[in-house]
């Protein structure tokens, strides 16, 4: 499932920047979230009507400040990071630095005691990392840290630690919800205020001059990239933890460059080739470590 999901991600960001050339960015994240939480909101209504599942859709009262401050930073400032680091740099760029939160996540949870993680995981992650340098060395001219791209990587990195932070302070409440409800409690304590400060772009918005390829990006970041991602993602952390979960994601650079090579016509590297097959290397030694 996790490999599914990245791959998901991996293709988003071309989708993002095909749709970015149509919307406004914060009219693009705005109509995104109210649709994708929307979806969520009926998966979770129609479990709760399902016979032997809890009665309600609400947490417990004890619960509501961590889902909503889960909520405002994983939805409400990771989306105004992400929509505003994409609308300034590449989707190489962009992949590449999302992709070193785990290394965030490890540390994240190492610090508030939530995971012991073992020496066989930290060396998965070392691995995948070393991959993902490989990837940038073999890349060419398409990846370039820095230089005009600066304010819109340092708002992906920004990204990466504020998705770490959301990942490592999920995992207690997933001891007590399923993804499902916990994944839609927070989109809509993150989505009401990103909503909220979308309006005026969305007012702006040339709706008319939206493509069908514009709409199709726009429904596949909304309801495969967040609904069918983050309830992936929810899922695995629940059940294999914060960094076996986390290190995945370091594959993400490896299907954005090759759906860029295979849709975009993009050049693909042999040093890029290796740097792929080293992060799989990370990833299946990361699996073999054990975390507690």
């Amino acid at each position: 499932m996790m490999l599914g999901a990245v791959m998901i991600w991996g293709i988003n960001f071309t989708a993002v920047k095909l749709a970015l050339r149509e919307f406004s960015p914060m009219a693009f994240n705005g109509l995104r979230f109210t649709l994708a939480t929307g979806v969520m909101l009926v998966f979770l209504w129609r479990r709760t009507r399902v016979p032997n599942a809890p009665a309600t859709m609400l947490p417990a009262r004890r619960d509501w400040p961590f889902i909503i401050g889960l909520g405002l930073l994983g939805h409400t400032l990771y989306q105004m990071l992400f929509i505003g680091g994409m609308a300034l740099t590449t989707p190489a760029n962009s992949s590449l630095l999302l992709a070193t939160s785990p290394i965030w996540v490890a540390v994240l949870g190492y610090l508030f005691h939530i995971e012991r993680i073992s020496r066989v995981t930290w060396a998965g992650v070392a691995v995948s990392f070393l991959g993902i340098a490989i990837l940038i060395l073999g890349g060419g001219g398409n990846v370039a840290l820095g230089g005009p791209t600066s304010i819109g990587d340092l708002l992906l990195l920004a990204c990466a630690i504020v998705w770490a932070l959301h990942t490592t302070g999920s995992k207690p409440l997933l001891g007590r919800y399923s993804p499902l409800k916990l994944t839609t409690l927070t989109m809509i304590a993150g989505t009401v205020p990103l909503v909220i400060v979308s309006i005026p772009a969305l007012l702006r918005q040339d709706w008319a001059a939206v493509t069908p390829v514009g709409w199709g990006a726009f429904l596949f970041s909304s309801l495969l990239s967040v609904v069918v991602g983050y309830l992936i993602w929810y899922t695995s952390v629940q059940r294999v933890g914060n960094a076996r979960t986390a290190v995945y994601s370091n594959l993400t650079p490896v299907f954005a460059i090759l759906f860029a090579w295979v849709v975009l016509d993009a050049t693909l590297t042999l040093l890029q080739l290796l740097g792929g097959a080293v992060v799989l290397a990370g990833l299946i030694l990361t699996r073999r470590g054990r975390t507690r």
